[in-house]
């Protein structure tokens, strides 16, 4: 929550991308006047070209239009020398100046040109460290898939040549890519290759940062003594080589340890120790996010002038600093503080532009992973038809062959050679045809499943996602209005505020269910079920308990772990709406022999007739039986008067 911001700007930092440069010798700091001197008076050959890369290299950091020129000179010798090295270089050092400038589709296509150049006159060693510099180039673009299969490939390049140098860069950008795709587990696996490597290296300053990346997978995998070994080793390298990025982020991770492990006091220290660090540093985008993990923590403390303060202060930063995900957090975290201190309106607006942001964040997401997928099916479909193209004109040129021969030879066998020739034409022309049919069809059958799937995720929008929570409020301002004593405008102030919580929960049924939660997609149906429970415990509208047997032995399906989840969601908020309940219990068993999920909900409440749910008409209690219906499963209620309410629903898996 704390160190997980979704924030490009921040996260490059910790990827050490590791450009693999074209000349260990030039990552020394050179005298420029020495080196222009030198330059000035070599002969005209290799070694000359040779410095002007080097002599590039040294403005890399401080002038990227010298840079360019300079290496564009180098360039130029190369070409007249025939001095592929000395290309390769230049290939190198002007993706450095693309990525530099932020041009990052530039720099995916400058290593794709360096990739077909080393495949032609370099090495194998050579080529695997052009597709590495490709890898690096997809993941800024956010192509996480593609980046792996370009560093796997090149890892296994040099794992076959003997080459070790990279390994550690390697490990530690592929424990970054699967992180990014909230592939944990692959995260730590490549982490801790990552560490041996390095260490074999001494480099120490890759070191802290695989330390620190290795922290932050296992704290998604729910390894936290683990998390805090590595992050303590990474904070510890850090303060002594006085890097105070790490020692900022560190901190940040430790506080998100305690969130997770609802050691509240423990959030306030270390994300107090972030914010200070970067004061001092003058780190202000990492400022933000410690700013936002003490808003978060006098959230939780219910000290809401402190909490609002430090919320405030980072949606200044996050505004100045271009970070929508920060910003997306804020929104949701003064949404909750307002909504505490009963102020609905602002607690609505909050939430109204934390879903405007949402959305935009989606939409984008959607958009890129539509555009790519684009570009791969032109790519597939060009390459298919140049094939075909290729076939057909190799087939004319050998029937033209053919038909000359025969008609040299024999003038019948001419006409045969030339029917012949007709028939394969018209043949050939056929399967073309089929070829285009079956890959229109293909294409018009991704689409509709695409579509289909949209559908499926904005029909179920904020129905069951918001409506317990709105429903908690109104209920908690219903049971306010009876023990205030109010003049009648505020009576009249009071009834309005009522009136927009019934028309956001209409509003919220009406777009039935929007998004999918994101909790279940990263972690699975245990922690989504576990995380909601707990959410709606801390609202103080009614206690909720949360029990599981084996959850974690068993991967369920997508599909029934979305509706086990909605079923849930309904059964509490009806609990809550309709029961006047105090206790809640959510249960849920995996039977691996039996292959069967048991979920359970029980309320003390009031109880009813269950003869009444065969003339229900609302949505709700339908919605509860087509869902159990969907996955084929079973439900029984149990309820009388005064007795409470206990539903068993049994899904096989």
């Amino acid at each position: 929550m704390l160190n997980k911001p979704g924030m490009k700007k921040l996260l490059l930092y910790f990827i050490c991308f590791v450009i693999l440069e074209f000349n260990a010798d030039a990552q020394a700091e050179i005298n420029k006047d020495s080196l222009l001197k030198v330059i000035n008076t070599a002969p005209e050959d290799s070694n000359k070209a040779k410095l002007y890369f080097i002599l590039a290299d040294q403005y890399l950091e401080t002038d990227l239009n010298e840079t360019e020129r300079i290496s564009r000179s180098g360039l130029v010798l190369s070409r007249k020398l025939k001095y592929r090295q000395g290309e390769l270089d230049y290939y190198t050092l002007y993706g450095s100046i693309l990525n530099s400038r932020g041009d990052f589709n530039g720099y995916l296509k400058i290593n794709l040109e360096a990739v077909e150049f080393a495949k032609k006159y370099a090495d194998s060693s050579e080529i695997a460290r052009t597709l590495f510099n490709v890898g690096i180039a997809n993941r800024q673009l956010g192509d996480y898939e593609t980046a792996v299969n370009y560093i796997e490939t090149a890892k296994d390049i040099w794992i076959r040549e003997d080459v070790h140098q990279y390994d550690g860069a390697a490990f530690n950008l592929l424990q970054l890519l699967y992180y990014s795709m909230h592939q944990y587990k692959r995260g730590v696996s490549n982490g801790l290759y990552a560490i041996k490597a390095i260490e074999k290296t001494g480099n120490r300053e890759l070191l802290l940062k695989a330390y620190n990346n290795l922290g932050m997978n296992y704290i998604f995998t729910q390894q936290y003594d683990s998390a805090k070994y590595y992050l303590n080793m990474a904070a510890i390298e850090a303060k002594r080589t006085g890097d105070y990025i790490i020692q900022i982020t560190t901190n940040l991770n430790f506080a998100l340890i305690s969130v997770k492990l609802y050691q509240w006091d423990s959030i306030k220290l270390f994300a107090g120790n972030a914010l200070m660090i970067a004061k001092n540093y003058g780190a202000r985008e990492h400022e933000g996010l410690a700013q936002y993990g003490m808003a978060y923590y006098y959230l939780l403390k219910k000290e809401y002038p402190n909490s609002a303060l430090f919320a405030d202060s980072a949606l200044v930063l996050a505004n100045q600093y271009n970070m929508p995900d920060l910003k997306q957090k804020l929104y949701a975290l003064l949404s909750s503080l307002y909504y505490a201190k009963q102020n609905t309106e602002l607690g609505y607006s909050y939430f109204t532009q934390y879903e405007i942001l949402n959305d935009s964040i989606l939409n984008m997401s959607v958009v890129n992973s539509t555009i790519r997928t684009e570009k791969k099916f032109d790519t597939e479909r060009k390459e298919t038809q140049i094939k075909l193209q290729d076939a057909q004109l190799k087939q004319k040129n050998n029937l033209i062959y053919f038909l000359v021969a025969g008609a040299i030879a024999l003038l019948a066998i001419s006409l045969l050679s030339y029917r012949n020739y007709r028939s394969r034409q018209k043949l050939q022309q056929l399967k073309i045809d089929e070829l285009e049919t079956e890959q229109q069809l293909l294409a018009t059958e991704a689409v509709l499943k695409g579509e289909e799937q949209e559908r499926t995720r904005l029909a179920k929008d904020l129905h069951d996602g918001l409506g317990g929570m709105l429903s908690g409020i109104k209920y908690s301002l219903s049971n306010m209005k009876e023990n205030l004593i109010m003049t009648p405008d505020n009576v009249q102030a009071f009834e309005r505020s009522i009136d927009m919580l019934d028309s956001s929960i209409r509003e919220m049924r009406r777009v039935a269910h929007n998004m999918m939660p994101e909790i279940l997609i990263k972690y699975g149906l245990d922690i989504a079920l576990k995380e909601f429970c707990n959410e709606i415990d801390r609202s103080g509208v009614i206690h909720t308990n949360y029990q599981s047997i084996d959850m974690d032995k068993t991967t369920v399906s997508q599909t029934t772990a979305v509706t086990v989840y909605r079923i849930v969601q309904e059964l509490v908020n009806n609990a809550i709406k309709h029961a006047g309940a105090e206790n809640v219990l959510v249960q849920a068993h995996i039977s691996e022999a039996e292959k069967l999920l048991a979920l359970t909900v029980e309320d003390d409440g009031k109880g009813f007739d269950i003869t009444v749910l065969k003339q229900s008409s609302g949505i709700g209690w339908s919605n509860i039986q087509n869902r159990v219906e969907f996955l084929k499963g079973k439900i029984d209620i149990s309820s009388e008067p005064g007795k409470g309410t206990s539903v068993l629903i049994e899904i096989n898996i």
